[in-house]
């Protein structure tokens, strides 16, 4: 059953700390408590809206003025098993790191590579979460929710998704508008890793072997050691998404700066890394009142203790304009502003 209450405060609902209020806030386990939920509040459906799991990629700038959905379901079912291919559905309340974690002791190979991002299972498909080397979406083959506007069910499939880096349908053109659910992983027993990103594989190596328990630890160990825990400093991960360039364009900043980090994108496309533009902007570790940059991790940027949203925001503005004036490349936030 639903729960309903107003003026809510949000301030252990997103990882910056940041207090703000919500006017409404709606604690939902199923579609059906949708259902009920408008017949019997039916002049709340045409409020401002946000779905909120765990808040890991917020920044809340101001009070909420609308209705906030936070969906708490967190079943995971084994629908299919076929030859070492496996289809499971999980609930949209399961934390992310809980559902990696599941499927490297299962076995199941996919999203090891994804160890430790924060937030909660519905949030995963809209930014289409990656790392080293991985996106969700190369594993997912169906997202179900429930469409506000029009009160009922749906289900997407793959490519009714529209994913490409760092957003989804359900980012952009579907925003508010379609609560996530519960999204449905194919993954396979049949081992096919991906540690070539970064320092991956240097690290998967100290452990010995190559297999999923291995490349879980090699991840967490990577970022545990540049990444502050939001539970003990407030931040939302990445601040700003790696910047995806021409080829051309990254032709020209690897004459005038030869060790950039370079990483194939689309065809056509070269992706950057934000983090080392800010560092060589002169950004890392510097803090300006309540707010910093990392110290270990340059992409991240922490709310020392009392920092407001505005704040952070103006803060990461400073950044931005920075690595514009000296790299030509304009940052865009991984962060979504509330």
């Amino acid at each position: 059953m639903f729960h309903y209450t107003q003026n809510f405060s949000l301030k252990n609902y997103n990882t910056f700390g940041i207090s703000a209020l919500a006017k409404h806030f709606l604690t939902v386990y199923s579609e059906e408590d949708l259902l009920i939920f408008f017949e019997e509040y039916g002049h709340l459906k045409n409020e401002k809206r946000l779905f909120l799991g765990t808040g890991s990629n917020l920044l809340f700038i101001n009070d909420f003025d609308g209705l906030v959905i936070h969906p708490v379901n967190q079943a995971i079912r084994l629908i299919c098993d076929k030859n070492g291919i496996f289809e499971v559905e999980v609930d949209a309340g399961v934390k992310w790191d809980h559902f990696v974690n599941y499927c490297v002791d299962k076995g199941w190979c996919g999203v090891e590579n994804l160890s430790l991002i924060p937030g909660n299972m519905g949030a995963a498909p809209v930014q289409n979460i990656g790392a080293y080397g991985i996106e969700v979406e190369s594993v997912i083959t169906k997202v179900k929710g429930f469409d506000i506007n029009l009160l009922e069910k749906r289900s997407f499939s793959y490519e009714e998704c529209k994913f490409s880096y760092r957003t989804s349908v359900f980012k952009e053109q579907l925003k508010d508008q379609f609560l996530i659910t519960s999204v449905v992983f194919q993954l396979s027993k049949k081992p096919k890793f991906h540690i070539e990103y970064g320092l991956l594989e240097t690290e998967v190596n100290k452990y010995g072997e190559t297999n999923l328990q291995n490349i879980r630890k090699a991840v967490i160990a990577i970022r545990e050691s540049k990444l502050p825990d939001p539970l003990k400093v407030g931040n939302a991960g990445s601040f700003f998404k790696n910047p995806v360039v021409s080829e051309g364009t990254a032709e020209k900043l690897k004459n005038s700066f030869p060790d950039i980090p370079q990483y194939r994108a689309l065809e056509g496309k070269a992706k950057l890394s934000a983090g080392w533009l800010i560092e060589k902007a002169g950004w890392k570790g510097r803090s300006i009142g309540n707010v910093a940059v990392h110290e270990k991790q340059a992409l991240v940027i922490i709310n020392l203790g009392q920092a407001s949203g505005q704040e952070i925001f103006d803060f990461s503005e400073l950044v931005a304009k920075d690595v514009l004036q000296k790299f030509g490349i304009k940052l865009e936030r991984e962060v979504q502003l509330i």
